[in-house]
């Protein structure tokens, strides 16, 4: 944008080169592409996130189910609930529990209870898959549309960094096209430079 401002200042500057224009141009087209072609990217990368993540928390309501079970023996504990180097200190614990599969069989297994200790004989609630089998608590709307709008955040931060990439990529290929041209007209005036009788 300094680029952009600075040029259009002193456009009619008579020391004003024609790389210099060719650099604003650039720039421009670069912050163009940031405001306008960055956030559409968001929205649409978002967008798809959102819908993919939704059609995943249908799927996963549609095939786990919440049935009651019965505390069978304490488990060691399985780990944080939170972030341990956020200060997070809820401990998730796991129990051996005992349930009923659709089929009618009892089914025991290992399954997480969150941080409340529960006690043998205690009644939990166990999410299962359509077998039965112990399955993880399905995602909430919510959480998939948090992770919708991390995703767009994720591309708008990667357009923008692309477009700027780009523009410093092509900034440096006429910075060093701009120093071969004035190499070769040194190369052709140099020799001669301060010696009396060439017109210099």
């Amino acid at each position: 944008m300094r680029t952009v401002l600075g040029v259009w200042r002193w456009r009619h500057n008579p020391l004003r080169r024609a790389t210099d224009r060719h650099e604003a141009w650039l720039a421009l087209a670069a912050l163009l592409l940031m405001v306008c072609v960055a956030p559409v990217a968001a929205w649409r990368a978002g967008a798809a996130t959102d819908a993919v993540l939704l059609d995943a928390v249908r799927a996963q309501r549609l095939h786990r189910h919440l049935v009651p079970g019965v505390v069978v023996s304490r488990a060691r504990p399985a780990g944080f609930a939170g972030d341990p180097e956020a200060g997070a200190t809820a401990v998730t614990s796991t129990v051996v529990a005992r349930w009923k599969t659709p089929d009618g069989s009892t089914r025991t297994g290992t399954v997480p209870t969150g941080s409340a200790p529960r006690t043998p004989g205690s009644r939990i609630a166990v999410w299962t898959d359509d077998r039965g089998a112990p399955a993880v608590r399905p995602m909430d709307a919510p959480t998939a549309h948090t992770h919708a709008v991390l995703a767009g955040l994720g591309a708008l931060l990667l357009t923008a960094g692309g477009v700027e990439a780009g523009r410093r990529l092509l900034l440096r290929g006429m910075v060093r096209r701009r120093h071969e041209r004035l190499d070769r007209a040194w190369a052709s005036v140099g020799p001669d430079w301060g010696r009396a009788g060439t017109g210099c």
